[in-house]
């Protein structure tokens, strides 16, 4: 018959499951981050070269995209993995399988999006468009591996890099949306509002990143943002923001732009390989842990196989004679081959796993509640689309510019929006 020392052994064998399963799905997101670092710089630089109409940043747009892909096959080789293991995977599996089976044709359609980029039959905003569009559907992995994690340490650091990816695709869109509009040679308030909108964007995300982030990593990531880049950068976006409508830009420094944003886009890259190191490394020690209880449980487990298990009713029922249960255990005899010490231990394992697990999870629903927020934010989106028949990259723009109009927090924005679902129209509210 089955002891809960039995069921103590199982439950951390699971827990060593999700353990490796998280570590998988770690390294997965650390591929994805690194494909879609090289997928943004090969955005700015198609951007660029569509722009200039085909007179700057030919020959970095054709090495960049041999860079993007052995990323790219490093990420395809990370999904077939996952789907190997899929009789295994029990957490957030349906929610993430969807959405790898979502971007797997955009992944399949780049080889025709770049032949077009190379042959000028697109326009920038087409361009970047597409390239947006992929990123948003390979973070949403991201998203959903740290919708998924169990484990509250890894969990946050999962928090922390996603938060930084948008941040750092939102740094990414600003670069193309810059090196465009300097290309180009004059200034339009569309992308001028545009690019105000991607600087409150990147800034919102670098906040809820520290947030979650440890403090040797927060520390390297103001560190990392050296004062005279950010000084060129600031210096850059005025002359462009701040521009009358229709005036002319120097398109010289259409490259000057986008290698300052490069320069900081690759130190947050950087900061993105501490973070997937930081994921290992505690994916490791959890791991390790786990295993050395374990151990400790089965070699309990082979001592109960020799002996027999120990009576616990008095001590998990108390004294049945009425004895002061706060009184000294009595002495153990020779005929108790357990003694109560090992009866105490064995329900304190009990006692001390069940309490490891609440604290977790109680630590968990702090940690999800930032995740909760993208949900309302996507929920209020997918209610604009419906109602107002938006895009959805107009819904996104429409809440956030409400947002930066009212002074409020983009989700509390969408809360609003979704308190008014039951007086619209049921057809547009379903």
């Amino acid at each position: 018959m089955s002891t809960g020392l039995n069921f103590l052994v199982a439950a951390l064998r699971c827990e060593i499951d999700a353990q490796g399963e998280l570590a998988r799905t770690s390294e997965l997101v650390a591929a994805i981050g690194r494909l879609v670092h090289a997928l943004q710089r090969e955005r700015g630089l198609s951007n660029g070269l569509l722009a200039s109409r085909g007179q700057r940043f030919g020959e970095r747009r054709e090495a960049q995209i041999h860079a993007c892909l052995a990323c790219e096959q490093a990420v395809r080789a990370g999904f077939d993995a996952l789907a190997a293991e899929r009789t295994r995977r029990t957490v957030n599996g349906a929610r993430l399988f969807s959405r790898i089976a979502w971007v797997l044709p955009g992944l399949d359609a780049l080889p025709a999006l770049r032949q077009r980029v190379g042959a000028l039959q697109i326009d920038t905003a087409h361009a970047t468009a597409a390239f947006v569009k992929l990123i948003a559907g390979l973070l949403a992995v991201v998203f959903e591996a740290a919708d998924g994690a169990t484990d509250p340490e890894i969990s946050r650091r999962l928090v922390a890099m996603f938060n930084f990816m948008q941040g750092k695709e939102f740094a990414g869109q600003e670069r193309a949306c810059g090196a465009a509009a300097f290309a180009a040679g004059r200034s339009e308030p569309a992308r001028q509002q545009q690019w105000l909108q991607l600087i409150a964007s990147q800034e919102a995300c670098f906040h809820t990143f520290v947030e979650f982030a440890s403090p040797s990593l927060v520390e390297h990531w103001r560190t990392s943002q050296a004062p005279v880049e950010l000084v060129e950068l600031e210096r850059l976006r005025r002359l462009a923001c701040g521009a009358p409508a229709g005036a002319a830009l120097d398109a010289e420094l259409s490259p000057i732009w986008f290698d300052c944003c490069t320069r900081r886009i690759d130190a947050m890259q950087d900061i993105e390989a501490l973070l997937a190191a930081e994921l290992r490394a505690l994916s490791q020690e959890r791991t390790a842990q786990a295993l050395a209880e374990l151990q400790a449980h089965e070699q309990l487990l082979a001592r109960w196989a020799q002996q027999g298990p120990p009576d616990t009713a008095d001590f998990f029922f108390g004294d049945a004679r009425g004895a002061d249960p706060a009184a000294p255990p009595p002495a153990e005899s020779a005929a108790t081959p357990y003694g109560r010490q090992l009866e105490r231990s064995i329900l304190q394992l009990v006692q001390e796993q069940s309490q490891r697990l609440q604290a977790m999870n109680d630590e968990l629903e702090t940690v999800r509640a930032a995740l909760n927020e993208r949900k309302v934010v996507e929920r209020a989106k997918g209610l604009l689309m419906a109602h107002r028949r938006l895009s959805e990259d107009e819904a996104h723009k429409m809440l956030r510019q409400t947002a930066m109009n009212q002074k409020r927090r983009l989700v509390e924005v969408a809360e609003s929006v979704l308190a008014m679902a039951e007086f619209l129209p049921k057809d547009a509210a379903s």
